[in-house]
């Protein structure tokens, strides 16, 4: 099985970026499809993005669509959040996942989670 281990949260103004990073160990990332949820504080745990494993295949829930980047370089066994234009609705804990398929947004079929990094947007 594979561990991740998720990195790059803080504290930002509204508007501004973050790039959040996940780094596998154990196994290769390449066999699963990777992706980032959140959750905030009294709130389940929510999809954010997606991608598949040939990278030929992205998802991004509506609320970050065009100002979050997900994409993922297996040779560093690594996916990345690149977070543009932060809203303070962006205040959670970030969680990497890896799974079979990159177009579950229900958090349950993922397989492997990381601990999460919290990201605080001030406004």
């Amino acid at each position: 099985q594979v561990q991740l281990e998720e990195s790059g949260g803080g504290l930002v103004q509204a508007g501004g970026s973050l790039r959040l990073s996940c780094v596998g160990s154990g196994q290769t990332i390449s066999a699963y499809a990777m992706g980032w949820f959140r959750q905030a504080p009294g709130k389940k745990r929510e999809f954010v993005a997606s991608i598949s494993r040939s990278v030929s295949f992205i998802s991004y829930a509506d609320s970050v669509k065009g100002r979050f980047a997900i994409s993922r370089d297996d040779a560093a066994n690594t996916v990345s959040l690149q977070m543009n234009n932060l809203k303070p609705e962006d205040t959670a804990v970030y969680y990497c996942a890896a799974g079979r398929m990159y177009n579950n947004k229900d958090p349950g079929l993922w397989n492997f989670w990381g601990q999460g990094t919290q990201v605080t947007v001030s406004s």
